[in-house]
This record gives C-alpha cells, structure tokens and sequence, in this order.
C-alpha cells in the first residue's frame, strides 16, 4: 500500500527525488539531443540552406529579369529610333522624287510647247508659201486676161514680184492660228 501524502509532502524538499529526477531528465535529454535533436537539426539546417538558396535565385532571377527589362526598353527606343529614322528617309525620298517628278514634267511642258510653237511656225510658213503660190497664180491668171495673151516667164516673174511687192505678208503672219502672235 501506498502511503498517504499529505500537502505539506509535496512541498518538502527530498534530495533522493530530486537526484533520481535529475538523473532521469539529463537522460531524456541525451536521448533526445542524440536522436531526436539532431535530425530535427538537421533538417530545420537544411530547409534553412534551401530558402536562402531559393532566395538568393529569386534575387538572381529579378535582377535578370530587371536587366531583360532594360535590355527590352533599350532595344524597343532603338527600334522606335530605328522606325522614325526610316520614315523620315521614306519622307525625304518621296520628296525628292515629287519634286523630280515635278521638274521633269515642267521640262516636257516647255518641250511640247516648244515643239508647238515651232509646229506652227513652220505650218504657219507653209501656209504663207501656199498662199503667195495661189496668189502668183492668180496674178498671173489676172494678167493674161488682161492682156489677153500669154505672158513669157521672165515677164510673169515681174508681175508677180510687183504683185506680191504690194502685199503684206507680215500681216498673215502676225495672225497664226487662234489669234496668236506668232
């Protein structure tokens, strides 16, 4: 049977107990440093060295993925200079040859008129011709009813000289087609 504790049992100090629980408790905590401690250590070591690895990738990756970044921006300011600069030569050349353009028609326009303008001069001296070889005929024609005879040559080329002497060619000159000044 097991004696009966009184309250003040347990308040007094027994050296005994206290040596056996002493004893007991460095045991359990040799036992539980040995087996327990250590591999829970250990691991609590090893989840320790894989976060600061996995910090110190994500550091790694932001900081290359801040420097992709500034690479991206970089190369996306060159391609913006890159595209201004090639509407800018588009612009200029498109000018250039505007303007080309422009000089070359201007050139053919004072080609043509000029071609024109010698087209009805020329057509304008043939008409002359025309008209002073219909004129001489009639002059000639005139004159032999005149005369009533046939003219020699030498006499019908005096006629036709006094007669075309009288008339003023200038006049049919100066009014080439349309009223122009020729």
């Amino acid at each position: 049977m097991l004696p009966i504790l009184s309250a003040n049992d347990l308040i007094k100090p027994n050296p005994g107990l206290m040596f056996w629980t002493l004893i007991t408790f460095v045991i359990v905590l040799v036992i539980l440093k040995r087996y327990a401690l250590g591999p829970i250590q250990a691991a609590i070591d090893a989840r320790r060295t894989q976060i600061e690895h996995d910090v110190d990738s994500a550091e790694n990756a932001r900081k290359e993925a801040e420097q992709a970044l500034a690479e991206y921006r970089h190369a996306l300011a060159e391609s913006r200079h890159e595209a201004t600069k090639i509407i800018d030569d588009a612009r200029r050349v498109s000018e250039e040859q505007r303007k080309r353009d422009l000089a070359e028609l201007e050139a053919e326009k004072v080609r043509l008129t000029q071609r024109a303008k010698d087209e009805i001069a020329a057509e304008t001296r043939r008409s002359l011709q025309a008209i002073r070889d219909q004129l001489a005929d009639l002059t000639v024609a005139a004159a032999e009813k005149v005369v009533r005879k046939q003219l020699d040559e030498g006499e019908q080329r005096r006629l036709i000289e006094e007669a075309l002497a009288d008339v003023d060619f200038e006049q049919f000159a100066g009014a080439g087609p349309a009223g122009e000044e020729g």
